[in-house]
């Protein structure tokens, strides 16, 4: 239900993109680093397909991925059980993140700005209602995020077997790192 909601919310923000009295930012390539530093194993995953929208004049955002598009980690077989064991790739193909930035900020002037992004962290099915610092850098027509932040797997009921619990961290690093533009 939430990604069909998210979906709508990019159709409409597309849609209607013209009536809004501000400019709306797109980016279709922005780049998403997970990290889990385990005791027995340090895994790397990156996805260049992070697509997301930012309506200036309503202070809104929505960022999907495509969960199947990460690559990386230590093997093959590692991607393998990231998407079928953990992720659930064929059930939940996309984590989203959709909601509102907290303080108003012009995004016509040039400059850096430290914002919070209160929204629905949807990943693995299950939402959950998150405030994450954000930079954003205002140059030129374009904005450049930057964000870095951790995703418990408890709270989006990812669970770690025994038998590779010392291999997976309990928390994931995740690092997002965007250019959007009008």
């Amino acid at each position: 239900m939430f990604l069909m909601s998210t979906s709508v919310l990019f159709f409409f923000l597309h849609a209607f993109a013209s009536v809004f009295a501000g400019p709306v930012y797109r980016c279709d390539n922005g780049r998403i680093l997970l990290r889990s530093d385990a005791p027995l194993e340090a895994i790397e995953a990156s996805s260049g397909s992070l697509r997301g929208i930012i309506d200036a004049e309503q202070q809104t955002f929505a960022w999907s991925v495509d969960i199947k598009t990460f690559d990386g980690f230590n093997s093959p077989l590692q991607r393998e059980h990231f998407n079928e064991n953990y992720m659930e790739t064929k059930r939940f193909p996309k984590a989203t993140f959709s909601g509102k930035i907290i303080e108003k900020t012009d995004f016509s002037q040039n400059g850096t700005y430290t914002v919070r992004a209160k929204g629905l962290l949807n990943i693995h099915g299950v939402e959950q209602e998150r405030i994450i610092k954000s930079t954003i850098e205002v140059k030129n027509g374009q904005l450049r995020i930057k964000s870095q932040f951790t995703v418990p797997l408890s709270d989006h009921n990812i669970t770690i077997p025994k038998i590779v619990h010392q291999k997976i961290a309990e928390e994931i690093k995740v690092t997002v790192e965007a250019v959007l533009k009008i």
